[in-house]
């Protein structure tokens, strides 16, 4: 009988500290990746409040919607919030994790853009 109590104990203890290092790991940037994508106002939506719902989407007032690549080029649509209108044809940089979503975001420039990524947009220069 105390021989099972221990095992239970023990598998108790394995699986606290496995759900501790999960959530851990969750709460952290670890395991994102960056994305680019140029803002384009057109796709900016403005959230209504959710009247007291709980939304574990951001309740920031202004969505946007828009393809994003990775340093690779790969494209992914991807959606996420800001607190303001932000200026169109300004490129961002968007660290995105999987469930979590976009975990924050912040502008750069052309130049900052890996080739790949520049290869979807045209240069300001250019214009």
């Amino acid at each position: 009988m105390k021989k099972q109590i221990k095992i239970a104990l023990s598998a108790a203890a394995v699986l606290l500290i496995g759900l501790l290092g999960f959530c851990a790991w969750f709460l952290s940037g670890s395991g994102s990746t960056e994305y680019y994508t140029q803002i384009d106002n057109s796709q900016l939506e403005q959230v209504d409040a959710k009247g007291g719902v709980v939304s574990f989407q951001s309740n920031l007032p202004y969505s946007y919607t828009l393809p994003a690549y990775d340093e690779n080029g790969g494209e992914q649509e991807i959606t996420f919030g800001a607190s303001k209108e932000l200026r169109e044809g300004a490129f961002i940089r968007l660290t995105f994790k999987p469930v979590r979503g976009v975990l924050n975001w912040e502008e750069v420039q052309y130049d900052e853009l890996p080739a790949a990524v520049q290869a979807h947009y045209t240069s300001p220069a250019n214009e």
